[in-house]
C-alpha cells in the first residue's frame, strides 16, 4: 500500500513537471515586466488563498511600498487578513542579470529565485508558512503576468512533498501610474 502510494505521488509529480510553463514562454509578450520599475513607488493588492479543493480559505489586502536604489528592490509589504491579523514582510530583491531576480525575506528558507521573461515573471522558493500553531516548509510556485502598466496579476501554487495544498491569486494595482500620467498630461498643457 505504501509503495502504490509513493509510485501514484512520483508520477503525479513527474507528470505536473512535463506541462510546466518556463519564463522564456513568454519572451515576446508586451508589455515587458521590469519589476524594479512596477514595484517602485507604492501598489496595492487584494488576494485570496484557495485550499486543493477549491475552498476559499482567507482573503487579504497588501499595500506594499518598493524602493529600487539601482542594484537592489526592498518591498514593504503590509498584509490585511479578513479575520483582522495583520503582518509586514520586507522583501530585498537583487537583479541578478537581464533576465534575473535573487529575493531574500524573513520566512523564506534560502533565496528566492526568479526569471522574467515578456511579461511574466516565475518565482520559486521554499517558505516556513506559519498554519496554526504550527510551521510547515512549503514550496511556492509564483507566476506574475503584466496586463499593462497598472496592472500585474499573480498566481501561486503552494506545495509540500510536490503535494499540492492550495492557490494563491492575487491583483495587483498601481495607482500612482495614472496620476503620474494625468499629472503630466496637465502640465504639458500648461502654457
Amino acid at each position: 500500500m505504501r509503495a502504490t502510494f509513493f509510485l501514484i505521488t512520483a508520477a503525479a509529480v513527474f507528470l505536473a513537471g512535463c506541462g510546466s510553463m518556463k519564463p522564456e514562454d513568454f519572451a515576446e509578450r508586451e508589455p515587458r515586466l521590469l519589476i524594479e520599475d512596477y514595484f517602485a513607488g507604492k501598489t496595492r493588492a487584494w488576494g485570496i488563498f484557495q485550499d486543493r479543493f477549491g475552498n476559499l480559505r482567507r482573503q487579504f489586502q497588501v499595500d506594499i511600498a518598493g524602493t529600487w536604489d539601482g542594484e537592489a528592490l526592498t518591498l514593504v509589504e503590509d498584509f490585511l487578513y479578513d479575520d483582522g491579523e495583520t503582518e509586514q514582510r520586507i522583501w530585498r530583491i537583487a537583479k541578478t542579470g537581464a533576465h534575473t531576480y535573487e529575493g531574500r525575506a524573513e520566512g523564506v528558507i534560502g533565496v528566492a529565485e526568479g526569471a522574467a521573461y515578456g511579461n511574466a515573471l516565475n518565482w520559486r522558493y521554499r517558505f516556513a508558512l506559519k498554519v496554526g500553531d504550527s510551521t510547515w516548509n512549503v514550496l511556492f510556485d509564483d507566476w506574475l503576468f503584466l496586463q499593462d502598466d497598472q496592472v500585474l496579476i499573480n498566481r501561486a501554487d503552494v506545495t509540500k512533498f510536490g503535494v499540492l495544498l492550495g492557490e494563491v491569486t492575487l491583483l495587483f494595482y498601481k495607482s500612482d501610474v495614472r496620476e503620474a500620467r494625468e499629472t503630466s498630461r496637465v502640465v504639458a498643457t500648461v502654457p
